[in-house]
């Protein structure tokens, strides 16, 4: 039978009262550099390869060998929950072919079906919110939406906002929640306020979606790397916006472009 989207797992893997975490590329690459992070600091155990035909018809090259472009799922046990993490270069893409809608669905349906048989109940996927060039003057705050009151509150209490009464949020981040919702499970959206020009990520944005995870859930994270990442990028936020607030000593003097 032919499945677009395939989840091959290594072995028979079951979760104990499982989060599932999501950090694919998207604006200011922000949950995957988020879920990256933390996937250096657990060590976590790889445990599926996910390849989908709709992914963007590469192969990539390591030292000269091809192989198909893959996410991958990885696994990480305290106390008496599981946290998988779903991770990796790509995820399909948003644009106006027809046909690229169902794929998102499709993709997004073959990730629940896989991680609900075994024992994954609650979904937090991680990703960026453009909020333009506000992002250079103001640090940025996490933004939430939940499957339920109940998880918004969570969220909030933890110093999340939900200032919009009406929004959208696109691409796999939006569609686990729910998908997920649909099959039973609870689940939220943390989005880091970000600009999306910045295609580069935005380490900043990703700190404090971590600082909130390290909130809810207790997990030891040395964040010392991830500080000075954040760091930088607000300092070269500062550094630009000095620049654009310094008067042009020849704009006066100059009428013509040359």
């Amino acid at each position: 039978m032919f499945v677009p989207t395939a989840i091959r797992f290594s072995k028979d893997v079951r979760f104990r009262d499982a989060v599932l975490f999501t950090g694919l590329p998207g604006i200011g690459l922000v949950g995957k550099i988020c879920v990256d992070y933390m996937l250096r600091q657990f060590k976590a155990e790889k445990v599926a390869e996910v390849t989908s035909d709709f992914f963007p018809p590469s192969v990539q090259t390591s030292d000269g060998i091809v192989g198909l472009i893959k996410d991958e799922l990885h696994c990480v046990s305290f106390g008496k929950k599981d946290f998988v993490f779903l991770s990796g270069p790509v995820q399909p893409a948003l644009d106006s072919r027809a046909g690229s809608m169902e794929e998102h669905f499709e993709f997004a349906r073959a990730i629940v079906a896989a991680v609900k048989g075994r024992g994954v109940t609650e979904i937090c996927t991680l990703a960026g919110i453009n909020v333009g060039d506000r992002r250079m003057h103001f640090e940025p705050r996490v933004v939430v939406a939940a499957t339920s009151k109940k998880k918004l509150e969570e969220w909030k209490k933890l110093g999340a906002i939900s200032d919009k009464p009406v929004g959208l949020i696109s691409g796999v981040a939006g569609l686990l929640l729910g998908i997920g919702r649909e099959e039973g499970i609870e689940g939220a959206c943390l989005m880091g306020e970000t600009n999306s020009r910045l295609v580069y990520g935005d380490p900043g944005a990703a700190k404090k979606v971590l600082e909130m995870l390290i909130a809810k859930y207790g997990f030891k994270v040395e964040m010392a790397q991830m500080e000075k990442e954040a760091k930088d990028i607000e300092k070269a936020f500062a550094d630009l916006t000095k620049q654009f607030d310094e008067p042009d000593d020849n704009s006066s003097s100059l009428s013509y472009v040359r």
